[in-house]
């Protein structure tokens, strides 16, 4: 398996994709198809006439800004309604999303919300739930609305997209034989994906939401929203893609591939942190230092994809084997799910009139 160059973001073949979002794009066609349009100026959009309401957007935007109360710098005014904007979009798509499951009759029931929220709830007392909860910003219907529309995604995919996907054994051993090298490891390596968060200044932020951090303790509250969203059960690889900033990475699920065991232990507080995880776990939000300088430079999340011993794997070895087969499976999958999701939203009626609002503020 070919090695990972620096462990900031240049990645191998061996990725982990994930479900597409949406451009930014679709707040411009909301707003030149939605001019002129009267409405109740408490709905701040409609999604084939369903509205969502300024009391949903303003809920989802203080979970993200976190307790304002708290912050050492608040947001500009301008910053603020460019933070509404990609929340509201957020908002939409989810709502473009559920309709659909809806529609299909996979909206999760009640008793498979209570099953993930008592997963979730296990580890901890009662007590020490309410407390993360409580830290979260949430409420527990919050939680569970939020579980709710984690499932649902998770079901419409899996029906429309992942269960039509086929992988042969002739697809993984013409895989294999093309790419035998990558196979043979010298040292442990360790495959990675991340989500970054950094104050620094940036006009290309390259993640789908175009979203980005202003200042530190808007980098502190972003990643500290995630890691609740991720907690709550949301797929590492679509928050990436909308929220890292990691350009680099973000694109593909902050997959940034294998690392080298000997290049992990250069930072001991990220490599022990890794060491104490299963596959599928995600660390602790870490502080990022800059390899240049070597001083602090935001924030990140890992997540541990897997754990590879040195030595050349064959491919009778069943781990190479899923491996490849896991990769085809999931590469054919992040193409039909971005197409999918492109069908989703050429099929719906979008009306952003909190867009609309702040392009006539800006021209008038």
């Amino acid at each position: 398996m070919r090695n990972v160059l620096t462990a900031t973001g240049k990645t191998n073949s061996m990725r982990r994709w994930s479900c597409a979002s949406y451009p930014a794009a679709l707040v411009i066609v909301a707003v030149l198809s939605g001019c002129n349009h009267t409405h109740n100026a408490d709905v701040m959009a409609t999604v084939n006439g369903k509205a969502i309401m300024k009391t949903d957007l303003d809920k989802a935007y203080e979970t993200q800004l976190g307790d304002a109360q708290q912050q050492q710098q608040k947001p500009t005014a301008e910053q603020a309604e460019s933070m509404r904007l990609n929340v509201l979009q957020q908002l939409i798509n989810n709502e473009i999303i559920e309709q659909r499951a809806a529609k299909m009759n996979l909206t999760a029931t009640n008793e498979e919300v209570d099953a993930k929220l008592a997963e979730m709830k296990a580890p901890y007392t009662e007590d020490q739930f309410n407390e993360k909860l409580k830290a979260s910003n949430h409420t527990l219907d919050d939680l569970k609305r939020e579980i709710r529309r984690s499932l649902t995604i998770n079901k419409l995919l899996s029906k429309e997209i992942d269960s039509k996907i086929s992988v042969t054994d002739s697809d993984v051993t013409n895989y294999y034989n093309a790419h035998k090298s990558e196979f043979n490891l010298l040292e442990t390596q360790f495959h990675l994906a991340q989500i970054q968060v950094t104050g620094m200044p940036s006009d290309q932020p390259g993640n789908l939401q175009n979203s980005k951090a202003m200042n530190d303790a808007d980098a502190k509250k972003k990643i500290q929203a995630l890691k609740n969203r991720l907690d709550s059960g949301e797929d590492f690889g679509a928050l990436a893609m909308n929220f890292s900033e990691s350009p680099e990475t973000s694109s593909s699920g902050g997959d940034i591939g294998f690392v080298p065991e000997s290049q992990l232990k250069a930072n001991p507080l990220v490599f022990n942190e890794i060491m104490k995880l299963k596959p599928n776990q995600i660390t602790d939000v870490l502080p990022m230092i800059d390899g240049r300088s070597g001083k602090p430079a935001g924030y990140v999340i890992y997540k541990l994809i897997s754990r590879e011993p040195a030595g050349q794997r064959e491919l009778s070895d069943p781990r190479v084997q899923q491996a490849i087969r896991q990769q085809l499976r999931e590469g054919r999958s992040q193409l039909l799910k971005a197409a999918y999701f492109e069908m989703l939203r050429d099929q719906s009626k979008v009306e952003n009139f909190f867009a609309e609002q702040i392009l006539k503020n800006e021209t008038h």
